[in-house]
């Protein structure tokens, strides 16, 4: 079973992340590292995939300023989304050659990775019917959005764990105007912590992907991928 090594890395800024993703990833591209599993969250950001439009974001430059928000266009497939505290972002780094499979059954695996994560908590997600993503009725508890470059993916999904839902009312999240969104929090109607959804997830992950999941840190990573140099 192929390994994959996860690093949790608490609170990192878009920009910051999207750089370690880069190093991380040209390092699993030349086969010094094996497939990784970054799990974090990020300060209140909007992100624009490469099917996003500037006019998805409702607010002023007046207006994200007081939220405190940053915008960023990035290189992620699909539209336009926010982050923010209480999501658990994850950014899977998995060489797909490796693992067997292609993009459209990645993408799917990650689907079903969320769906059974949320399940363990009673919550009955799904994705008939809907564009990518993961879905309760007619409302959105996570988002997805990926690239791949060399057979390795970057990027990955946003779950709303217990993020301020009403940072959404300023974007069309997805290019869906009036798109619902909901959070687990709303759902089980108590507070949730990231801290305790992220094993859950990460080790589902494991079982998803047919991968033998490690734990690491990010300095052990980028030591053991410097001896290689």
């Amino acid at each position: 079973m192929n390994a994959c090594f996860v690093l949790s890395l608490g609170t990192l800024d878009f920009q910051t992340a999207y750089e370690l993703q880069r190093r991380l990833h040209s390092r699993v591209v030349a086969g010094e590292l094996p497939n990784l599993l970054l799990l974090l969250d990020h300060p209140h950001v909007y992100t624009l995939g490469r099917r996003g439009k500037q006019s998805d974001i409702l607010a002023s430059s007046a207006v994200l300023k007081r939220l405190n928000a940053e915008t960023h266009i990035t290189d992620r497939g699909g539209e336009t989304t926010y982050h923010g505290p209480g999501q658990l972002i994850g950014y899977p780094i998995v060489n797909l050659r490796r693992w067997g499979g292609g993009v459209r059954e990645y993408v799917g695996t990650l689907e079903r990775t969320l769906i059974a994560a949320l399940a363990e908590y009673r919550i009955h997600a799904h994705t008939e019917g809907k564009p990518t993503g993961v879905w309760l009725d007619d409302a959105k508890i996570a988002a997805i959005g990926v690239r791949v470059s060399r057979h390795v993916t970057m990027h990955g999904f946003a779950l709303n764990v217990s993020p301020d839902l009403s940072y959404f009312a300023h974007i069309i999240p997805c290019g869906m105007p009036g798109a619902q969104v909901t959070s687990m929090a709303r759902e089980l109607g108590r507070e949730v912590e990231v801290s305790d959804v992220l094993p859950v997830v990460a080790r589902v992950f494991g079982r998803k992907f047919g991968l033998a999941i490690k734990w690491s840190s990010l300095d052990a990573i980028e030591s053991a991928a410097a001896k290689t140099d």
